[in-house]
């Protein structure tokens, strides 16, 4: 079975929480031949206030009539992991595709059924991948091809943050620390953002190993993880992820290394690119997207209708979903 294209893109969002207003929210009424029809969340005050800032003109308390509502022909699930499976199963049983904000879902199980009820239904899955269509990321992957740094062979992933004043009052904890709600701590939340990218630029994980541990006692969930990998390339990978450092020992760094030089750079801060070679140092300053999220949102907008493609999909997320799997269970 196979969607039809469709001619404008109506988008209803389940969640118009604090992601729909500093990343993606204002780009579905921005980019060409896309609309905000509806939003919904379930505080009627909060959902209605949303809907009077970006001008939608339609706003629910309940999710099943928001993907009731005829005028919503795709939706964004921008809610907490724990409802992902749910609302997403329901979106795509009532043809129309989704948009699903990362992690992809609680667990690998989850991302499976995901794909396979999107895959039986004929109706379009994708996920919330930006950094696959941002000009950053875009100008490592044209260096890589280039072969600016000669044959790949390895990369190596730091991310040291010190811990946020609410990782240390059980009373402030937000729900990215509560594995009932996250399924996991901030590694899970935030560690598919670099291996997917990584996914992108040097191809698929093949097999990946780790050690979680909680180190800061603030919370329950994993607050230190550490990663080898393997791609099927035959580049290696490592990654070691903190998340109770000092703020002096605060990084943000991806190296890749080749052959012939490499290239670091960031996942989150957007410094520049840096290219090392024999020739030198070149560095590529590359500001960050006002909406991280526009450039993708136009490419799911454009496979919609037919005319372009997203790279960003249910089975390419799987495959970060499938790493996640394997670092935890190792």
């Amino acid at each position: 079975m196979t969607m039809e294209n469709l001619t404008e893109v109506n988008w209803g969002i389940i969640g118009c929480g604090d992601v729909c207003e500093r990343k993606s929210g204002p780009a579905f009424y921005q980019v060409e031949h896309s609309r905000l029809v509806a939003v919904m969340r379930r505080d009627e005050e909060k959902v209605r206030e949303f809907a009077r800032r970006h001008r939608v003109p339609k706003y629910y308390t309940d999710a099943d009539q928001l993907i009731r509502d005829p005028e919503v022909n795709a939706i964004y699930v921008a809610t907490p992991p724990d409802t992902h499976l749910l609302y997403t199963l329901k979106a795509l049983r009532a043809g129309k595709p989704v948009y699903v904000e990362k992690p992809m879902a609680m667990n690998y199980e989850e991302c499976r059924e995901m794909v396979r009820v999107s895959e039986e239904t004929g109706v379009k899955l994708f996920m919330a991948f930006p950094r696959r269509c941002n000009d950053y990321f875009l100008r490592i992957r044209q260096l890589l091809e280039e072969g600016r740094i000669g044959k790949v062979l390895s990369v190596d992933i730091r991310l040291i943050r010190p811990p946020l004043e609410t990782d240390k009052d059980p009373a402030a904890y937000t729900w990215r620390i509560k594995r009932e709600i996250s399924g996991g701590g901030y590694f899970y939340d935030m560690a598919p953002h670099t291996l997917d990218v990584l996914d992108f630029l040097l191809g698929e994980i093949e097999a990946a190993k780790g050690y979680t541990t909680n180190r800061g006692g603030f919370y329950e969930v994993e607050d230190l993880v550490s990663m080898t990998c393997r791609f099927k390339s035959g580049v290696l990978g490592t990654g070691l992820w903190c998340y109770v450092s000092d703020p002096s020992q605060e990084e943000d760094q991806v190296e890749i290394t080749g052959t012939q030089g490499r290239i670091s750079f960031s996942s989150f801060t957007y410094t520049p690119v840096r290219l090392t070679t024999s020739l030198g140092i070149e560095e590529f300053p590359i500001p960050a997207p006002t909406f991280s999220q526009w450039q993708i949102i136009q490419t799911v907008v454009d496979e919609l209708r037919g005319v372009g493609s997203c790279p960003s999909t249910g089975a390419s997320s799987l495959r970060t979903a499938k790493v996640l799997e394997q670092i935890y269970n190792s």
